[in-house]
């Protein structure tokens, strides 16, 4: 049974920084792209970052370049999302998802149907 648990969201001030985890179980991480959605309330979900089967595969939405940054480790089976200087816009709940593409593509199309698994969620809260 494939599972993803997503962890390390929380309150944080503008301007600083988090870092969410994304553990998966059921598959090795190695074999697929994996990255990060997120939906801010009232809004459609959006692709916000990929890293697909080679480390030098990554992608990025444009809101998020220069101040994210994803990362795996695969002998952890975990993805790792650092996010600095953070801003009230990047308010939203943060979802783990594989894309079976394996380079991306789902996240690149922003195409939220291209996605095979889905984690549950963590909640980034940005706010003074």
């Amino acid at each position: 049974q494939v599972d993803l648990v997503e962890s390390g969201g929380g309150l944080v001030q503008p301007g600083g920084s988090l870092r969410l985890s994304c553990a998966a179980s059921g598959f090795t991480l190695d074999h697929h792209a994996i990255g990060w959605f997120r939906q801010a309330p009232g809004k459609e979900r959006e692709g916000v970052s990929c890293v697909g089967i080679s480390d030098d595969s990554t992608y990025y939405v444009d809101s998020v370049k220069g101040r994210f940054t994803i990362s795996r480790d695969n002998a952890k089976n975990t993805v790792y999302l650092q996010m600095n200087s953070l801003k009230p816009e990047d308010t939203a709940i943060y979802y783990c998802a594989t894309d079976p593409s394996r380079y991306c593509s789902a996240y690149k199309s922003q195409d939220e149907y291209g996605i095979d698994y889905w984690g549950k969620g963590t909640l980034v809260t940005v706010s003074a």
